[in-house]
């Protein structure tokens, strides 16, 4: 009885694993529903076969009205295989077989035809040792009519548009089959430039861009290189009811156009089936060309100019107007415009706008807001205003030597948007020619000289005093603003007997009286007062000096002239003093300090010893008696 089970067991797995490996044919579920003059692709696969790993396939159809005979349609291995109703169609190509691998093709039928609707089974010629397994296939294919329509409204003429102008595309499409089927409609771009702003290529490198599309599930997809600005709300599709003639209207629109949106544009509706295997397939699909679009940049005719020009000069307390004209830009395009007025060089001894920084005098945003970009134009009072549609204007009511320089205005276009975000780049960036502004001043001669007051030695907690001359010469009203600095006491040179300069290390600034008298103190450890002796004659006090006090002491002086409206300005004349240097000694308390402190020391030392070795003595004659 076992032995039999054993048996049965054995012949069990025999058979199982036998028609595992027997010959397997796969096709599509259908029926599958395809378009009257579109393609159709028909997979096939075996599996589980023996021999060669190329194998050969054999296509048949079963026509709905022909009474179950088979029409051959294509072979892999036999030229002369088709029927007469696909020879002409086989040697053109219009209905062959792909081979995706050696084991797998595709029979394709393109510009399907009504009569090519019914049963198609795709067989495999046997290479096994055993006839075994299933050696065909077959899938129902329905051809249904066509009934995809497109159109447009509006085409586009060649003609160019302004950089930042707007867009609007529309394009009609429908679909009337039985059967439930969805639509989509895509806009797109072919040739021009890349979408990331790079030149445009070789006619054959041209490429062709999906820009928007309403997907077969009625959501709206940008294309890849469009996805930026779709979330910037830049670029947009609507779809909208038609007027009753079943055809729903699809509505693009490019809010801000850039140089890489030229191009020839399209638009294609497709129509999508879902397969028995709940795959998605496009069954149908039409492209409508819409025209030839050309983007004029702004940079072609935009221009920037500022008046006056060349060189001005001006005496000092005049007020000085410069006015900003923006040409060329498109009247078509609501642009917003941040304006500039920026400056190079000043009032020093150097030639005006040959280096330095250019530093912001003024700025209007393009939502009218003016903002002052340095507090020597705003302290002399001045305005930026809008002139009119493309003229903007600055003006300085008094103007000080401090406001020579090489000015220029700086205009960014913001080309279809009026009120950019913050973080929006300028679509361009043009700057007008240097106007150079000169101020006459006055002839003005300062000299200054420091030294220290009489007395005693200084020592620590002494007062400090330093005074400063200054005098200026000048044919007219002029008053000094002095400045009081600190160096540290340099060290004492080792090799070389010449002192460094004072110069060469960084100052400290200790304390200032302006030129309308008003004191200003600087970060200082020790009580400092500053007041004014004579006309000449400017005193420095360090109270209660301690060490970090002493150092390499100067006074610097700035002339200030008066304008004719009354106003005080800085002459941009100034002069250093000679330098003068402070030591502070020792007191006498802190001389006698030192030796108490030593003799203290020693009398502490000598006791302590003395005390150890009298104790050590004494606790010694005591463990000898005891031990006696």
């Amino acid at each position: 009885m076992d032995g039999i089970k054993t048996t049965l067991v054995f012949i069990s797995v025999y058979y199982v694993l036998h028609l595992a490996a027997s010959r397997e044919v796969t096709v599509p579920e259908g029926p599958l529903y395809r378009v009257a003059g579109f393609s159709v692709s028909l997979p096939c696969a075996v599996s589980g076969y023996e021999g060669p790993r190329t194998q050969d396939f054999e296509w048949f159809l079963y026509r709905d009205d022909s009474g179950g005979r088979q029409i051959g349609v294509v072979s892999t291995k036999d030229k002369g295989f088709p029927y007469a109703p696909f020879q002409a169609r086989v040697r053109n190509g219009e209905v062959r077989v792909d081979r995706d691998s050696g084991d797998h093709v595709r029979l394709v039928l393109q510009r399907l035809r009504p009569d090519d609707q019914g049963k198609y089974e795709c067989y495999t010629p046997s290479t096994d040792n055993l006839y075994q397994g299933s050696y065909s296939g077959s899938v129902v294919v329905k051809v249904i009519p066509d009934t995809l329509r497109i159109s447009y409204t509006r085409s586009l003429t060649g003609q160019p548009l302004p950089e930042g102008a707007e867009l609007t595309l529309t394009c009609s499409a429908s679909i009337g089959s039985e059967q439930l089927t969805h639509l989509s409609v895509t806009f797109g771009k072919r040739g021009g430039p890349a979408a990331s702003g790079g030149a445009a290529g070789p006619p054959e490198l041209s490429t062709v861009r999906e820009i928007i599309s309403i997907d077969k599930m009625l959501g709206v997809v940008p294309g890849r290189a469009y996805k930026k600005r779709y979330d910037d709300g830049d670029v947009t599709l609507e779809k909208r009811n038609g007027d009753g003639d079943g055809q729903d209207i699809y509505v693009m629109k490019m809010r801000v156009l850039q140089p890489e949106d030229t191009g020839a544009y399209f638009c294609e509706a497709a129509q999508w089936i879902r397969d028995p295997d709940r795959s998605w397939q496009k069954i149908a699909y039409r492209t409508l060309d819409i025209g030839n679009l050309t983007i004029k940049q702004l940079s072609e005719s935009m221009s920037v100019t500022s008046s006056p020009q060349g060189e001005v000069t001006l005496q000092v307390g005049s007020p000085l107007l410069l006015i900003c004209k923006i040409n060329g830009l498109p009247s078509e395009v609501n642009s917003g415009l941040q304006v500039q007025w920026m400056k190079r060089g000043s009032a020093s001894g150097e030639l005006l706008g040959s280096g330095g920084m250019e530093v912001e005098v003024a700025k209007m945003s393009p939502d009218g807001v003016v903002s002052w970009g340095d507090d020597i134009s705003r302290s002399s009072g001045g305005s930026m205003e809008k002139m009119g549609e493309a003229s903007y204007c600055l003006k300085l009511f008094s103007a000080q030597p401090s406001d020579s320089g090489v000015y220029r205005c700086v205009v960014n276009v913001y080309a279809g948007r009026t009120i950019p975000a913050p973080s929006t780049p300028a679509t361009l960036t043009v700057r007008s020619d240097g106007v150079t502004v000169n101020l006459k001043t006055k002839d003005v001669v300062v000299s200054a000289s420091a030294q220290l007051a009489r007395g005693p030695l200084l020592k620590r907690g002494s007062t400090i005093t330093v005074l400063c001359t200054a005098t200026i010469t000048s044919t007219g009203p002029a008053r000094a603003q002095v400045q009081w600095l600190r160096w540290p006491i340099p060290e004492p040179p080792t090799r070389n007997p010449t002192p460094e300069p004072v110069a060469q290390a960084e100052p400290q600034a200790v304390a200032a009286l302006t030129y309308d008298g008003i004191v200003e103190l600087y970060a200082n450890g020790s009580e400092v007062s500053v007041d004014r002796v004579s006309a000449v004659t400017y005193r420095l006090r360090v109270h209660g000096a301690a060490l970090e006090d002493q150092g390499v002491y100067a006074c610097r002086a700035e002339a200030w002239g008066r304008d004719p409206h009354g106003g005080w300005y800085n002459s941009g004349v100034e002069a250093e003093s000679n330098a003068v240097t402070v030591y502070l000694y020792a007191r006498v308390a802190d001389l006698l300090l030192i030796p108490l402190v030593v003799g203290v020391s020693s009398a502490l030392f000598v006791g302590i010893t003395i005390v150890a070795t009298v104790t050590c003595c004494f606790m010694k004659r005591l463990n000898k008696r005891a031990r006696r």
